[in-house]
């Protein structure tokens, strides 16, 4: 045959667009989603298997199929450790062919993932870490923060308690990555509305004795104490804070990242009155109460964390993208799932930035009083939205490489 130059042109024609044409299909007919947790420790209840169980609610609205590509789900417990978290990342991409990573509670295992994510090209969707530098100088073109964030608790919670006198206040913070974000901008909102952070202490993860940090906080006259942990760190020094009598000397406890589990583990008698910001409450709407029954019914003993709920809506919206792009290509995924808003139970016209943060709206809540619970789960009352682009941290502050 003879090589022509009109042939030559053809040929690096057909070259240039073959990778776009194999990019424009769903490799090995599979969409492969793991779900990286905590399944065994403190934050077992409000991500753990009850995660996976939300993944695949969100995978049976497509029959568990896109363009004849079935979608498979791989789970693991990370164990709160970013090197486990690291290994098994990197295995599920290198020889199981997974595609997306999803929920990744605890920091530091989070921003290990997002590294990955970032240079095998595979989509990261956090649900249950928080740590800002996600969407910060960490950011990734492959990662999306979903739930919450450090700033958007800290904000919501912050912002209320010092409006209302209090004015002062002396922190717990939980010595990882996350606890150390949630501490910079809880004081950050602390000092904007007026108030003074007059103490802080560090304990380590998965603490069973609050002591000595509470008698620090008890006695540095604070008027609130922050308890800047979750899960069940929060549970043991909230409950030991009640056996101490700190809030019947007139302090006010603030949690500032509380779930459904939480307060449920608590008891009323002992939250009431709690303020806490979240992403999710099971019985805002008709749409939220549905879903969380569907989800108790099939999954656990507990009803839907905002974690759960954030799974549950990243995957819906990966999937549409695969389903928009006509592929799993990350690079074209990444891209459709930024200019789709986010309509579904969890969020109401949620916007994906340039720098991965989902902007959704987050709620302000307050722990009923035992006397105004109707049933177990009824736990907690709208106190006001907080607008989406009030919630989260300004684009340009952030500091994501991405953001022009």
């Amino acid at each position: 045959m003879t090589f022509t130059p009109r042939r030559a042109l053809i040929s690096a024609l057909l070259l240039g667009l073959a990778p776009y044409a194999q990019a424009a299909e769903i490799s090995d007919k599979v969409i492969r989603i793991g779900v990286l947790n905590d399944q065994s420790g403190v934050y077992a209840d409000i991500a753990g298997t009850g995660s996976v169980e939300a993944a695949r609610m969100a995978a049976e609205e497509f029959g568990g199929e896109i363009d004849g590509a079935k979608i498979e789900f791989v789970s693991a417990d990370h164990q709160n450790k970013a090197d486990i978290a690291a290994n098994v990342a990197n295995q599920w991409i290198d020889t199981g062919g997974v595609d997306a990573i999803v929920d990744i509670p605890n920091s530091s295992a989070m921003l290990a993932v997002q590294e990955i994510g970032r240079t095998k090209k595979r989509i990261v969707i956090a649900s249950g870490g928080g740590s800002t530098d996600f969407t910060g100088p960490k950011c990734s073109p492959y990662g999306f923060h979903w739930t919450y964030d450090t700033y958007s608790l800290a904000k919501g919670t912050a912002e209320s308690l010092v409006k209302d006198g209090g004015t002062t206040w002396y922190n717990i913070v939980v010595d990882y990555a996350f606890g150390h974000s949630l501490d910079t901008d809880t004081s950050r909102f602390i000092t904007q509305a007026g108030g003074q952070v007059v103490g802080r202490v560090l304990h380590p993860l998965g603490t069973s004795d609050f002591s000595s940090y509470l008698l620090q906080a008890q006695g540095s006259g604070a008027k609130v104490i922050g308890v800047l942990s979750a899960g069940a760190d929060t549970v043991n020094a909230i409950k030991q804070a009640a056996e101490f009598g700190i809030t019947q000397g007139g302090q006010i406890l603030a949690g500032l990242l509380i779930f459904d589990q939480t307060v449920h583990s608590l008891g009323l008698e002992t939250a009431q009155g709690l303020r806490l910001t979240t992403g999710f409450y099971w019985d805002r709407t008709d749409a939220t109460r549905a879903w969380s029954a569907e989800f108790l019914k099939r999954s656990t003993k507990n009803i839907p964390s905002m974690a759960h709920a954030g799974v549950y809506s990243g995957v819906r919206h990966y999937l549409a993208a695969i389903k928009a792009a006509g592929t799993d290509n990350a690079d074209a995924v990444a891209a459709k799932m930024r200019e789709t808003p986010v309509n579904d139970m969890f969020a109401e016209n949620g916007t994906v930035r340039a720098d991965g943060r989902m902007v959704h709206d987050m709620y302000l809540m307050e722990v009923k009083k035992p006397a105004d619970s109707t049933s177990e789960w009824d736990l907690m009352r709208l106190v006001h939205v907080i607008p989406g682009e009030e919630a989260y941290r300004p684009l340009a502050e952030g500091g994501c490489p991405l953001v022009q």
